[in-house]
């Protein structure tokens, strides 16, 4: 074997599959696996608000259901829109709701929802509500509600929260002894969260909205 074709057969490689080399599975991002996928150029923005707006772990799921008595559906923004905004006339007469009286026209002012129910856009995401372990504060089964993520969530909030990977809304406890989630309906539970519990929270209930 000549001189050269030694130096080859020694000389140590670079490169190649090394064992422990890449990514560790679950260490991405999204925490699970991913795969590339085609979709319209006209939704790609949207697909990616929606990922930066979703907790990691979570990051894959549009509808959460939950054995947490009261469980909650996600709504996702088309954020390529331009929003929209109506002034709406909110009327000085007051709606009596014993005996009626008369009615008059006088306009006292004129209302911007999007301004009066949505302070941070940006960090505001809408969900339904399935269920009615928060009925005794008003929140029924199939009302929407208004989430911002934004606010900190204290004790006597009432929260959107991810228990084991589980959405439900419930009324934040935090005590020197415990921390809570409680239910507004005496058919139902409190929810101990405890030092093993998997759980975030996604936002605070800032508003409720009903259709009759």
């Amino acid at each position: 074997m000549s001189q050269k074709e030694a130096s080859k057969t020694t000389r140590p490689a670079h490169g190649g599959l090394r064992k422990g080399a890449g990514r560790k599975k679950g260490s991405g991002l999204y925490g699970e696996p991913t795969q590339v996928m085609r979709v319209p150029a006209s939704k790609v923005s949207v697909i990616k608000n929606w990922l930066t707006n979703q907790p990691t772990q979570h990051a894959t799921e549009t509808a959460l259901k939950t054995h947490h008595n009261t469980s909650v559906t996600l709504f996702l923004p088309d954020t390529t829109q331009t929003p929209s905004y109506a002034d709406i006339p909110l009327y000085g007469h007051k709606v009596v709701a014993g005996f009626p009286s008369p009615a008059d026209d006088y306009i006292e002012a004129r209302l911007n929802l999007n301004e009066r129910l949505i302070h941070h856009p940006e960090t505001t995401f809408i969900l339904r509500v399935e269920g009615d372990s928060m009925k005794n504060v008003g929140i029924l089964d199939g009302d929407l509600l208004l989430v911002d993520k934004s606010i900190k969530p204290v004790s006597g909030k009432i929260v959107i929260a991810a228990i084991d990977g589980e959405l439900t809304v419930k009324r934040l406890s935090m005590t020197p002894t415990a921390n809570w989630l409680l239910p507004e309906n005496d058919d139902y539970p409190p929810i101990e969260i405890k030092e093993e519990t998997d759980i975030t929270i996604w936002g605070v209930v800032t508003s409720t909205i009903r259709e009759f």
